[in-house]
């Protein structure tokens, strides 16, 4: 009897059944050949995976979800160079409504005509705001006959990084008050001993990285005022409100920190944090248009019109800034508000727990952001590090480190609340918070060694 033939299998209809899958991935040389989309993208993905959860990531300030309409007009808008005003010109439209909009919740007064421009983060509104600063001093120091070769911008340590990149890439002596046990945000006194008429700004953060803190920002703004007029320097404030910006008109609007002070000039924000979009995307609003040089602004005609540009970045995804539009349009300062109070009311709600526990205490009480920066109590046998390492086995990331100079020897644990970030979420992390704890306070200590005593080490 004749066998019948098998019918033979067709693993191309299965992705993993490619050949593609029993190599390693192309790492540092473009492969000769290419693959099936369907061997890439899983390639890819798979490797992806690995990367940590954003739902579970307590270190980060930027946005990890937003509302399905927003991820539908980002898709549909991911095709655009934002840069193109020419061939998009209502996306530019769109911009400087976001503009106004945040100008207006920064009290902008009425008979300024605030501007401003859409970033991809606030390092570039940074940049760009304390170059206005830069060039508006230049200026005037040309008028006056004086050098322009010794600028200075003071700010205190609890400030982000860009701003000592701005200061090294733009060549302005940086006069950095440095943080102390207890004292972890600048003082009055601290900036009036540092400026002087070649200070191009003080630089006031709203809601620092490291324990969610403000800068004495309205004391500050007294104090320029009155060095202005006794002693004539003109000295602008810029406001870093990265993380703060989208949450004190909503949580404490009563607080001066923005355009109603007298020598804020210009803001930053990033809308990427608790602006509520995905990265990225920022801020920058100047107080009226005054504050821009025009020797900073430029007018380029090869993209269809003659089109002005004030910007480090040129060519970026128009995506982000209609996700802010959708958000600004979405929920209002009422939306806004209400997330704003829920975020705040979890993270209260963890602190407490947290220092009802007596393993913790907080690093310092005035925050004003929903950021959890507290510090061991007593003496452990684990640091926060190893705290953090271990909570990474639950799949949570959590941030470790130590603070700027000269207060390096405080260790600080910090948990970012956002939006996403329920009670459940709360509970959730507090009894995984305490069962590390609990398992670190265990570990044997390490054995101390006895004095001329040698370790062999066994190979």
């Amino acid at each position: 009897m004749v066998k019948k033939k098998e019918k033979k299998q067709n693993w191309e209809g299965s992705t993993y059944g490619l050949r593609y899958f029993d190599k390693p991935v192309p790492k540092d040389k473009m492969p000769e050949n290419g693959m099936p989309a369907d061997a890439a993208y899983q390639l890819i993905k798979d490797e992806l995976q690995l990367d940590g959860n954003p739902a579970l990531n307590l270190a980060t300030f930027v946005t990890t979800w937003m509302e399905p309409h927003a991820d539908k007009l980002i898709e549909e808008t991911r095709n655009k160079n934002f840069i193109d005003h020419d061939e998009y010109p209502k996306t530019a439209e769109i911009e400087q409504r976001c503009v106004k909009m945040l100008a207006d919740l920064f009290n902008v007064p009425k008979n300024a005509d605030p501007t401003g421009v859409s970033t991809v983060g606030s390092s570039e509104g940074v940049m760009l705001g304390a170059l206005a600063h830069k060039w508006t001093w230049k200026n005037r120091m040309k008028k006056k006959g004086k050098k322009t070769d010794k600028p200075n911008i003071v700010m205190g340590a609890d400030v982000h990084t860009v701003w000592e990149k701005f200061a090294r890439y733009f060549d302005v002596e940086m006069r950095l008050v440095p943080m102390q046990p207890g004292k972890y945000v600048i003082t009055v006194k601290d900036v009036e001993r540092r400026i002087d008429e070649n200070t191009i700004c003080v630089v006031g953060v709203l809601g620092t990285t490291y324990t969610g803190q403000m800068d004495p920002i309205e004391d500050i703004n007294k104090l320029l005022v009155k060095v202005k007029r006794t002693k004539g320097w003109d000295i602008p404030i810029h406001i870093d409100g990265a993380s703060g910006a989208f949450v004190l008109p909503f949580t404490a609007p009563r607080i001066k920190w923005d355009f109603r002070l007298e020598q804020v000039k210009s803001i930053n924000a990033s809308g990427h944090k608790y602006g509520l979009v995905y990265p990225g995307v920022g801020w920058l609003v100047l107080k009226d248009k005054s504050v821009l040089p025009d020797d900073l602004v430029f007018q380029v005609n090869y993209l269809g019109g003659v089109m002005p540009t004030y910007t480090l970045n040129f060519s970026k995804g128009t995506s982000m800034v209609v996700a802010q539009y959708y958000n600004l349009l979405r929920l209002g300062r009422k939306g806004y508000a209400k997330i704003m109070k829920n975020t705040m009311d979890n993270g209260t709600y963890l602190m407490k727990k947290l220092v009802d526990s007596k393993k913790f205490e907080v690093v310092s009480a005035h925050h004003i952001l929903p950021v959890l920066a507290v510090k061991l109590k007593g003496k452990q046998r684990y640091n926060v590090f190893e705290l953090a390492a271990k909570l990474r086995e639950k799949g949570w990331i959590t941030p470790a480190y130590t603070l700027p100079p000269n207060a390096q020897k405080i260790e600080v644990f910090r948990i970012v609340a956002r939006e996403n970030f329920s009670r459940e979420m709360a509970d959730a992390v507090f009894n995984d918070i305490m069962e590390a704890c609990d398992f670190l306070s265990k570990k044997k200590p390490k054995p101390k060694k006895k004095k001329g005593e040698k370790h062999h080490h066994i190979c």
